[in-house]
C-alpha cells in the first residue's frame, strides 16, 4: 500500500488564493508613508538651510569682528581695547545666533508634531478603511463558499 504524500505548498497556495486580499491597501499605505517622509524631509531640509544661514551669516560677523582687531594699532592700549570690543560683540552675536538656532528648533518640534498627527490620522482613516473593506470582502467570500456547497 502506497501512501501518498500531502502537498502542503499546494494547500497553501489554495488557501492563500480563496482568501480576498485586495493590495490597494498596501499601496495606499506605501503611498501614505511616502507622503509622510517628503513631508518630514521637508521639515528637516528646511532646519538645515536656515541654520546654515545663521551659521553663515555668524562667521561673516565674526571674521568681520576679526579685521577689526587685526589692524594696527598705534598705541599698545589699543590693542587691548580692540581685543574687549570683540569679545563684547561675540557675546552678543552667540547670544543673537543661539536664539536664532532655538526659533529653528521650535519651528521644527512645531512642524513634526502637525506632521506626525496628521500621518496618525491618515494612517487610522487608511487601516479603517482597510479593515472594512477586508471585512466586507471576507463576508462576501464566506457566503460564496456556503451557496457554492
Amino acid at each position: 500500500m502506497v501512501t501518498k504524500t500531502q502537498d502542503y505548498a499546494k494547500t497553501m497556495q489554495d488557501m492563500m488564493g480563496a482568501m480576498p486580499i485586495d493590495m490597494s491597501a498596501f499601496q495606499d499605505g506605501f503611498k501614505s508613508y511616502a507622503a509622510f517622509g517628503e513631508k518630514l524631509s521637508k521639515v528637516a531640509l528646511e532646519a538645515a538651510e536656515k541654520s546654515t544661514e545663521i551659521s553663515t551669516a555668524w562667521t561673516k560677523a565674526t571674521l568681520a569682528k576679526m579685521g577689526d582687531v587685526s589692524k594696527l594699532k598705534t598705541e599698545p592700549a589699543e590693542y587691548g581695547q580692540s581685543v574687549s570690543d570683540f569679545a563684547s560683540a561675540q557675546a552678543e552675536m552667540t547670544s543673537e545666533s543661539m536664539a536664532a538656532f532655538a526659533e529653528v528648533a521650535k519651528k521644527v518640534q512645531m512642524e513634526t508634531v502637525e506632521v506626525m498627527m496628521a500621518a496618525g490620522k491618515d494612517a487610522q482613516q487608511d487601516m479603517s478603511t482597510a479593515a472594512k473593506k477586508m471585512g466586507d470582502d471576507m463576508s462576501t467570500a464566506a457566503k460564496k463558499a456556503t451557496t457554492a456547497k
